[in-house]
């Protein structure tokens, strides 16, 4: 039996071969918990400024939550960072499936990889030790080729990341992927694997978890399951996987079609989660999930049959309507070639509708598309593109530069219809309408983002009593409106910092349900699973802690405020869709969003220019400067 706060950090010094391990302290784990909050400390002190996110300095950090592994709130959430080769910014990947769980079992928290390898090479750990193998066979193999190969020569019970082609090939936008649908996307964690020669990072063997109080834990954790399954939001959760969310987006307007041309597309209601039916087999979820989101589907005709789990609502905007698409198949089919060679969804669908939409102003010629014509909704094109760009045949080549690159060799004008901050491409909504989710995605640490603070529970038209007793503050319950919003963004970044440190799922927390389990749930949870104990205060202060040292690397690496905006298209544009809740010709105001910035920053404790404070600073005991030698003793509180 394995008591998890007895695990390590164990280091990989690729261009050595050197591996040690390292203790981790009670102080640190009270100052950051673990995950996404122990990997932003590794990441900002072991980096320096400047460093190229493909070069051998730049590390790749998995680190699981410190509830990795208690049966509920699906706790097989873990979290991958680097330095971004997308954005230059924080790079941070949060993936689910089963693989965090089975490195804990064998006595390792956090892997840091640095340097790399003078060959293809995977990691394997096995009943806690870790060794370098080669894997030169496997080099060229599509994702679930390498996990079959990966199977055969270690067996099936094992959990592995792997990369396909994408990454191999520097896509800076690929994913590490794990089991059929597991895939840590976002910023390009992929790219980085590739960029060290690490085909993939096997787990296996490994010892059962115990924990503090063993009987009152597990009989906790049932009561959270029945919390989170009883909601409305889980058992819509459960019935159709994350694709309920359109149900209600669509008809309010919050959707971007053709890019961002307009908010509606004739013959949308194919895309309605319920036509998944006739495709469906059964269901799967992360471990210690009761929830159980996934669908699993069987496509049994087009052009590429397969077997899968999903769609998300992501895939769906992706594939679907922001490139003009009204066939699920097709967007069943393109997603299995995204996981297949291991990319990110939602910035394929975005570089294709933004491809299209400027082939169709003249921005971009025939010519420089390979003779390609982009159509809306043409799947051939959609195809060819996922191939070209991860094996950066043609335009493929620049498009797997990510957006922001791309726009700076394809041409003026390009970029203002490149739907992206700090170079990361949006997720597939029109947050024009909403203030709230424009300044979120605007602020993320890691590049426009919806899942570092979405306050979803927004768009709910709450009584202002309820908000005021959620927020603690005045909020306007009118989604359209900016007054108290940015106090709504920091809450839930405080949040969603904090529920990624403890390794849970966000789908099971109040962003989106107000009887999901929060702050007081998790301090309990926490004495029960480790005997650490936090007040509710105590876990926000975490958070603050966890956001604040995010931002001062981006800072560290030149990011300020002007950084901070969504599109400009979001402030010369109005919406285009009648018959929508939203008003036809709804853009975001400049000045109000400045002064909703503004307020954002002073609530944080940074400067006016998002640069936190030296009083913000003492007061979260981050005034230690950079230690590069942190893993050469014992780590440090």
């Amino acid at each position: 039996m394995r008591h998890p706060m007895d695990n390590e950090t164990v280091y990989i010094d690729l261009l050595s071969g050197k591996i040690s391990r390292h203790r981790i302290s009670r102080g640190l784990r009270s100052k950051f918990l673990g995950g996404r909050g122990l990997n932003a400390y590794y990441l900002y002190n072991l980096l320096e400024k400047g460093v190229d996110p493909l070069s051998p300095d730049n590390v790749l950090i998995i680190g699981v939550g410190l509830l990795a592994g208690v049966p509920c709130l699906g706790s097989g959430r873990f979290s991958i960072m680097a330095k971004s080769p997308l954005t230059n910014a924080l790079g941070d990947s949060n993936i689910g499936e089963h693989f965090g769980v089975k490195m804990r079992r064998n006595g390792i928290d956090h892997l840091i990889i640095r340097g790399k390898a003078d060959r293809p090479t995977v990691i394997l750990i096995d009943d806690g030790q870790v060794t370098l193998e080669d894997a030169s066979d496997l080099w060229g193999m599509d994702v679930y080729e390498t996990i079959d190969a990966l199977e055969k020569r270690y067996g099936k019970d094992i959990e592995s990341l792997v990369i396909g082609p994408a990454g191999e090939n520097l896509v800076r936008f690929a994913s590490i992927r794990s089991r059929v649908k597991g895939t840590a996307a976002r910023t390009g964690m992929g790219c980085v694997m590739g960029s060290k020669n690490i085909k993939a990072i096997v787990a296996r063997g490994g010892d059962a978890l115990t924990w503090e109080s063993n009987k009152e834990m597990f009989k906790y954790c049932g009561e959270l399951n029945a919390m989170i399954s009883g909601t409305k939001w889980g058992k819509a959760l459960n019935r159709y996987g994350t694709p309920i969310m359109m149900i209600r987006t669509y008809p309010m307007g919050l959707l971007r079609f053709r890019n961002m041309q307009t908010n509606y597309m004739e013959g949308f209601e194919t895309l309605h989660p319920d036509n998944m039916e006739r495709y469906e087999y059964g269901q799967s979820g992360c471990y210690g999930c009761i929830i159980r989101c996934r669908k699993r589907y069987r496509l049994e005709e087009g052009k590429y049959p397969h077997m899968g789990e999903g769609p998300d609502y992501g895939h769906i905007g992706a594939f679907g309507f922001t490139i003009g698409n009204n066939n699920l198949e097709t967007v069943l089919q393109a997603l299995y070639l995204t996981n297949k060679y291991g990319l990110d969804s939602m910035e394929v669908g975005s570089i294709v509708a933004w491809i299209t939409e400027l082939y169709e102003k003249g921005l971009l010629s025939q010519d420089q598309l390979d003779g390609l014509k982009p159509e809306w909704g043409d799947e051939e094109f959609l195809f060819e593109m996922i191939h070209r760009i991860t094996f950066r045949e043609g335009i493929g080549d620049i498009l797997a530069e990510g957006i922001k690159r791309a726009s700076e060799k394809l041409g003026d004008g390009t970029i203002y219809y490149a739907i992206q901050t700090k170079g990361q491409s949006w997720i597939l909504s029109d947050d024009r309408p909403v203030p709230a989710f424009s300044l979120g995605m605007s602020v993320s640490t890691r590049g426009a983002d919806h899942l570092r603070s979405r306050p979803a529970l927004d768009l709910y038209g709450l009584p202002k009593e309820l908000l005021k007793s959620l927020y603690g503050a005045e909020i306007s319950n009118d989604f359209r409106s900016y007054e108290g919003k940015h106090i709504m963004i920091h809450w839930h970044e405080l949040e969603y910092a904090v529920v990624d440190s403890l390794g849970l799922c966000k789908f099971q927390t109040r962003f989106i349900s107000v009887n999901a389990p929060t702050f007081e749930e998790w301090t309990r949870l926490i004495k029960l699973a480790t005997g650490l104990e936090f007040t509710v205060q105590d876990l926000f202060t975490i958070g603050e802690r966890i956001y604040t040292l995010e931002r001062m690397f981006n800072v560290r690496e030149g990011f300020s405020r002007k950084d901070d905006y969504p599109p400009e298209r979001m402030f010369r544009e109005g919406t285009a869709a009648e018959n929508v809740t939203v008003e036809k010709g709804t853009k975001l105001d400049r000045e109000r969003y400045n002064d909703m910035l503004t307020k954002y920053y002073r609530r944080h404790g940074w400067s006016d220019d998002g640069v936190p404070t030296d009083e913000t600073l003492k007061k979260l005991g981050l005034t230690w400067e950079r230690n590069p030698e942190i893993l050469t003793r014992e780590v440090r509180a």
